[in-house]
Formats: structure tokens, C-alpha cells, sequence
């Protein structure tokens, strides 16, 4: 297991390394931006990206996917991923899926479009994530697939200061941050199905 981390660790730092000189944004310039990225809609969300990870530090932007209640998105790694807080140290089974707003995802990444795939959230959407718009258990349509959102926080890691630095880590972990669910939130397949870029998301 402790070798697994490494070579989890090791990839991760490669994908860093990858993103080259990027612009970070301050704590005062994302707090500026925060109101205008706030406005997606709560009803009637739309899917704008799907990414797939084959593998740590690999990312595949896909037209359409099919997800599974058994592996979540068909060929990402979540399935073989390891992770501390699960029961068994395997994937956790409240983290099959992430959602992460595309307005939020674009203010932090300073307005760079390129960069949607980079933080790794399986759906960047246009819809309102906050705890007040989609409380855990919430039942989410997409396709023909049926997501819940889960209780376990989604927050920003090391690997997310290498990427958008440690005033965005601070913003989204804030208490507004997780109030809002800045950096996205953790879901769970419990009807297998397809999804689509363009795919409406409508509350169950």
C-alpha cells in the first residue's frame, strides 16, 4: 500500500510539473470574481465536460461516458484507486463521482477555458453545487444516469495549490468555500447509464 502512494504521489507531481508557469490568482482577486461565478442555474443544470482518468495524472476529455454503480465512470481510476479513510483502504464508495461548478473552475483558473480538465472532477457543470441547492441524498438525473450526493466533503489538496495555488486552496476550503461547495462535491452512481456533454441535470 505505502508503495502504491508513492507512485501516486510521483504521478501527481508529474501532472503539477506539466501545467508549466500559470497564473495564480490572490485571495482579494477570487473573492472579486466570486459573486459573478455564483450565478449557474438551480434547476436545470447542464453538463459542460466529462473527464475520465485513466490513470493518477492522466486526463481524457470524452464526448459521452457510461457510468456504472459498480466503477462509476467506465475507464476512470477511481476502482483502483487507494484511499486512507475508506473501510478497506480502496476506493471510497462516497467518492465514485465528482461534480465541480465550470464558473467557480474558470475564476480560479484565471479565466484559462484550457484548464477544465486539470483538477481531475469527472462533471464540470453549470449548476448551483451549494449544500443550501443540493443537500447529500439529493438525487441528480443526468442522461440516462441517476447520481446521489454524498456527505464527504470534496475539498482542495496539495495537488490543487499546485495547480491554482494556496489562495484558492484557502478560498475553497473557507467555510464559505464548503458552504458553497467551491470546489465541487462527491456523488455516487445508483442507476447505471450514459452521459453526455450537453446533458441536462435536473433534481430527482
Amino acid at each position: 500500500m505505502i508503495q502504491r502512494l508513492r507512485n501516486v504521489f510521483k504521478r501527481a507531481k508529474a501532472l503539477i510539473a506539466s501545467q508549466g508557469n500559470i497564473k495564480h490568482l490572490s485571495t482579494d482577486e477570487l473573492e472579486a470574481g466570486l459573486e459573478t461565478a455564483l450565478i449557474s442555474p438551480t434547476n436545470n443544470g447542464i453538463v459542460e465536460l466529462i473527464v475520465c482518468r485513466p490513470d493518477v495524472g492522466q486526463r481524457k476529455v470524452v464526448q459521452s461516458a457510461e457510468f456504472s454503480t459498480d466503477v462509476g465512470l467506465v475507464g476512470d481510476n477511481w476502482s483502483k484507486k487507494p484511499y486512507s479513510k475508506s473501510p478497506d483502504g480502496g476506493p471510497h464508495p462516497e467518492m465514485q463521482v465528482t461534480m465541480i461548478n465550470r464558473r467557480v473552475l474558470d475564476l480560479i483558473a484565471a479565466g484559462d477555458t484550457n484548464r477544465r480538465a486539470v483538477p481531475g472532477d469527472q462533471l464540470v457543470v453549470d449548476f448551483d453545487l451549494s449544500l443550501d441547492n443540493l443537500p447529500p441524498g439529493t438525487k441528480l438525473n443526468i442522461g440516462s444516469t441517476i447520481i446521489e450526493v454524498t456527505e464527504e466533503p470534496h475539498t482542495g489538496c496539495s495537488q490543487f495549490v499546485g495547480w491554482f495555488g494556496a489562495d484558492a486552496m484557502r478560498f475553497v476550503n473557507s467555510s464559505q468555500g464548503r458552504q458553497l461547495c467551491l470546489r465541487g462535491i462527491n456523488a455516487k452512481v445508483i442507476q447505471s447509464g450514459k452521459i453526455s456533454q450537453g446533458d441536462q441535470i435536473t433534481k430527482g
